[in-house]
């Protein structure tokens, strides 16, 4: 075959690789119609927002009011809802139909982490609560004496229980369900474990990032909601610019005000011993005591110097 002489060369085709926060032109204009300053129904949704968020605040506020005991009660339940959807996330209905009793077997994992993380948590508080002349007394103290004993007892057995359901033809399936569920105990309980560590050394240490995660999210939809006209990130077309900006800087100013108000509350700042919901009194550690700090000479005329060029560009 001959080459054509009057065919044009060929460019070789360059590949751009599209950033992450990168929209396309094709779809560029369509994205503005997703945000919230745009939506017909952003009324509706922020009233029904808003009665969500009441219910679930009176139901927080209720949980903070019983004490530490329901607080960590309340996280190990948030924590089966998380688990049961990370379990059904590469569930597969047709393989499990052939293994009975495997999902039984993730549960028993669960559980002995649960047992194992939480164990070590409230085990000496577990002692402090219940009466020396008691028969669960007993109880208590041999499960505290042999509590990685008995964590490791159940780990093996459900080893043993995976080993013996194992099938033909579904290995990769029933090994790759096991390192899931591996991986769902680790992302779960290594964030919970320092979490109800924190709750029982004090709700403050708690209630504080808690509630600045909820000031950021509610901060972040109403600057989107009035003011929000620049997208923020493909993943999700109704986030803005103005959103996260304004969420940033009131997350920070709340972090100041919030710390110093329920710093001066004896039941957020005091630690939890036992396992009781008796009211605390303790003397708060100077963490909590505002001391005042020094600024620097040259800094009120560094601010006013700036002030005053602002208002002359301004001008």
């Amino acid at each position: 075959m001959q080459k054509d002489i009057g065919s044009p060369t060929s460019t070789p085709r360059l590949r751009h690789r599209r950033r992450s926060n990168e929209i396309p032109q094709e779809i560029n204009k369509s994205n503005g119609d997703h945000l919230l300053i745009n939506d017909q129904n952003k009324y509706k949704s922020m009233w029904i927002r808003t009665l969500s968020s009441f219910w679930m605040l009176g139901s927080f506020v209720f949980a903070l009011y019983m004490g530490h005991l329901y607080i960590w009660a309340m996280v190990v339940v948030i924590q089966i809802f998380m688990a049961s959807e990370l379990f059904n996330l590469l569930r597969r209905a047709h393989e499990n139909k052939r293994l009975p009793g495997f999902r039984l077997l993730n549960w028993h994992f669960f559980f002995t982490a649960m047992l194992f993380v939480y164990g070590r948590i409230i085990s000496q508080r577990l002692v402090n609560t219940v009466t020396s002349d008691n028969i669960f007394y007993r109880l208590v103290g041999g499960f505290v004496k042999y509590h990685m004993a008995i964590c490791y007892f159940l780990y093996i057995a459900g080893f043993v229980w995976f080993i013996l359901t194992l099938k033909k033809k579904m290995y990769k399936y029933q090994f790759g369900q096991y390192a899931w569920t591996h991986m769902i105990l680790f992302v779960v309980f290594a964030q919970s474990a320092f979490t109800v560590a924190n709750i029982f050394e004090g709700i403050f240490w708690f209630l504080l990032p808690a509630s600045l995660i909820a000031v950021n999210d509610v901060a972040a939809y109403f600057f989107g909601f009035f003011f929000g006209k620049t997208p923020l990130i493909k993943l999700s077309p109704k986030k803005t610019w103005e959103g996260f900006i304004g969420a940033s800087v009131a997350t920070m100013i709340s972090a100041f005000v919030l710390a110093n108000i329920m710093g001066q509350f004896q039941w957020l700042t005091c630690p939890r011993k036992d396992l009781s919901t008796g009211w605390l009194d303790c003397n708060p550690g100077p963490l909590y005591k505002p001391e005042p700090y020094p600024l620097p000479e040259w800094l009120p005329h560094w601010v006013s110097d700036c002030m005053e060029i602002c208002i002359f560009m301004m001008i």
